[in-house]
């Protein structure tokens, strides 16, 4: 990685600007190999939530890897999430578990991952309550130094700017979907405007976009793979991407976007893809 290849957030902390996903990642083994093979391509972040029900697999790897590869748990960064049935008065005890799941003594990053409350329906205004009640206690426990930073993520405007309009501590950070077919222009406006960091996940539209013309053409052009051309096109727009594999050989790669870029026309013939389509899940009924 470059000197350049990391961004600073709101709380002065520094963070990679290209971090390890680890949806889908199930089972010790599974976690154990990806994870080695991470570390050795460069990775120094690496990006779980309670959903994918692999924190303690997490934890237990890097333990036991860190190590080996001559790094301290200070060298990583790790984020987590509160899942969507912690919402409100949960928050802190689901926090706080994550924290000893993955068997450390802070979380670097930690998000409320989803606007709604498992259970509670998307229009009903409890949902707004809830989020209120969740970051408050992510800001007991951020002052505390259980969680070195607090973020959201699959927030909308609307849902950023009232959480701003309330809270004592900013959050850090906004992880929501991002590629060249959904270019959230509102949304990093926002952030840029409250400094707030925005951070991208399925950069790859869930595999949808490597097999795009437009993105096959870039790639050819430039002899790289398609994945790493969607993940340069938002790094080198400054955006924090989380590609994730299991596959040794395409962590190596993804993680190789910094020794080459894209010229203005390329990057803006890739942004002109922008038809708002979401690949994921889409928060903007959630009230």
């Amino acid at each position: 990685m470059s000197s350049t290849s990391s961004v600073v957030l709101n709380t002065g902390v520094s963070m990679p600007l290209v971090g390890f996903g680890t949806y889908k990642l199930c089972g010790s083994e599974e976690v154990y190999i990806a994870v080695d093979a991470a570390l050795q391509a460069g990775y120094r972040a690496f990006d779980t939530a309670a959903v994918y029900r692999n924190e303690a697999d997490l934890g237990r790897a890097l333990r036991d890897l860190l190590p080996k590869h001559g790094l301290t748990r200070e060298d990583i960064f790790i984020t987590s999430k509160l899942g969507p049935k912690d919402q409100g008065e949960r928050a802190m005890e689901a926090a706080l578990y994550s924290v000893s799941e993955l068997g450390m003594d802070y979380i670097d990053l930690y998000l409320i991952h989803w606007p709604g409350t498992q259970g509670v329906a998307v229009g009903d205004p409890c949902n707004q309550g809830n989020r209120a009640g969740s970051w408050v206690a992510l800001e007991e426990l951020h002052a505390q130094g259980k969680l070195r930073a607090i973020g959201v993520s699959n927030y909308t405007p609307a849902h950023m700017k009232t959480l701003l309009q309330s809270c004592r501590t900013p959050p850090a950070l906004l992880q929501v979907e991002f590629h060249p077919r959904l270019c959230q222009t509102e949304l990093r406006r926002v952030c840029e405007e409250q400094g707030v960091c925005f951070q991208a996940y399925s950069s790859l539209g869930k595999g949808e976009l490597v097999k795009h013309p437009v993105v096959m053409e870039v790639a050819k052009g430039c002899e790289r793979t398609p994945a790493q051309v969607l993940l340069r096109w938002a790094v080198q727009q400054g955006v924090p991407v989380l590609p994730k594999s299991s596959n040794p050989t395409r962590i190596q790669e993804n993680m190789e976007l910094f020794d080459f870029s894209l010229d203005a026309g390329t990057v803006e013939r890739l942004t002109a893809l922008d038809d708002k389509h979401k690949y994921c899940w889409d928060p903007s009924e959630v009230a």
